[in-house]
């Protein structure tokens, strides 16, 4: 009888029903899209760090790391190839030399990291070609070409076939340099990685090494993002003397984003929520307080008040039930849509974007992991709101509010 009864007290008053409904609505779909753009940017970045920064892990001397002296090589490169050929789940490598330096123009001077890589390997696990914006990709018959990043070009006044130095120590720790002439410039979502990244050939930087075929750096891609771990795992049993280290290790920024995105957009749902609440509260208050007159009358023909009060919270619940499914649909068919179209906002944050590693365009991601939690939050904060109303409603005295 309650249900029945507090059905037909949801519709006598259809306008204040549906703002309730929409409400609810609207609270559902503003949760799931702040998760959705979280969960969108926060794919993009991981694929970004993976498919064009770090890859999915590393190999290094174990003391490479700590003050990057070219003397720090890997020690038997072709133990490290044959443990690598070994694994099925490895998809592209890449051999790298890497030396600090000092970039040198007529305009100025800047510190930079100097790749030294294996052109074709590099496409492959870092996409290199794919990034270049002006000019052309790095060629084995060009001895002392360059590839430099956007943000350097502009910071430098540098342009395709202008000439620069760059100087760094040797394996030796010996001064030199060498002069280079830039056959490309190149742009990623990350504007301080191409401030401090240039590209030469591998070959040429060993030469200035004094390093032969060695290499300070591999660069693994896998074929799934899964395998890391257990790749990671067989790599240190393999090569114990070595550092192997993962995109996480790589990347600490990232993987803190990863660890701690969930408590940002609790935070924000949560305070939607709370808005929410507040409405519902006023809302149904009010609806108790025009219908004083008819719980009393209700109580006094014998309704004791714990079915005034379910009767109060079944219409919340009813409201619920029809309100949570049209956000629930408004907010898939609109992500959805977006996740294909995509959000540009480059036109008023992109350059502050792609200074922390973010894409100007996001692609949003129905977050169909976290909707249960979402779901459980907007119906518990829609059933908490309704307690003060009711308890309002048993608070009534049946001759008070027959007098009203």
């Amino acid at each position: 009888m309650n249900t029945s009864l507090a059905w037909r007290n949801v519709w006598r008053n259809k306008m204040r029903s549906l703002l309730i409904m929409a409400s609810m609505a609207i609270g559902l779909f503003a949760g799931i899209f702040v998760l959705a753009l979280y969960e969108g940017m926060l794919r993009a970045r991981v694929r970004t760090v993976i498919d064009t920064e770090v890859a999915h892990l590393q190999i290094h001397h174990p003391k490479f790391k700590d003050d990057y002296d070219p003397a720090m090589i890997l020690p038997d490169q072709e133990q490290v190839m044959r443990s690598l050929d070994q694994l099925k789940s490895i998809n592209h490598i890449a051999y790298r030399s890497i030396a600090q330096g000092m970039l040198a123009t007529a305009t100025g001077s800047a510190g930079v990291q100097i790749n030294g890589i294996l052109t074709e390997q590099e496409n492959l696990v870092s996409q290199l070609d794919k990034k270049i914006r002006d000019g052309k990709g790095l060629m084995v018959n060009k001895k002392n070409a360059i590839v430099v990043g956007r943000k350097l070009a502009d910071k430098m006044k540098l342009k395709v076939g202008s000439k620069l130095v760059l100087t760094f120590t040797d394996k030796e720790s010996n001064i030199t340099s060498g002069a280079f002439r830039v056959v490309g410039i190149y742009k990623t979502n990350n504007t301080p990685l191409d401030e401090r990244n240039v590209f030469v050939n591998k070959a040429v930087l060993n030469s200035y090494l004094n390093l032969g075929e060695a290499s300070h750096e591999v660069a693994i891609i896998l074929h799934n993002d899964e395998d890391v771990q257990t790749v990671k795992q067989r790599l240190q049993q393999q090569l114990p003397t070595y550092a192997v280290e993962s995109w996480k290790e790589n990347s600490p920024e990232t993987d803190l984003m990863v660890s701690t995105i969930n408590q940002y957009s609790s935070i924000i749902i949560i305070i939607i929520m709370l808005a929410l609440a507040f409405g519902i509260i006023n809302t149904m208050l009010m609806s108790v307080l025009e219908r004083s007159r008819e719980i009393g009358m209700l109580t006094a023909l014998g309704m004791n008040r714990v079915r005034v009060f379910v009767l109060i919270l079944s219409e919340t619940v009813l409201l619920t039930v029809v309100g949570v499914p049209l956000g629930l649909l408004s907010s898939w068919l609109v992500v959805n849509y977006l996740s294909a179209a995509g959000i540009d906002i480059s036109s008023f944050s992109g350059a502050a974007m792609s200074g922390f590693g973010f894409s100007s365009i996001i692609y949003p991601r129905f977050p169909i992991t976290q909707l249960p939690e979402v779901m459980l939050i907007v119906i518990g904060t829609a059933l908490i709101a309704s307690l003060f109303p009711s308890l309002k409603a048993i608070k009534l005295q049946p001759a008070d509010a027959l007098r009203q």
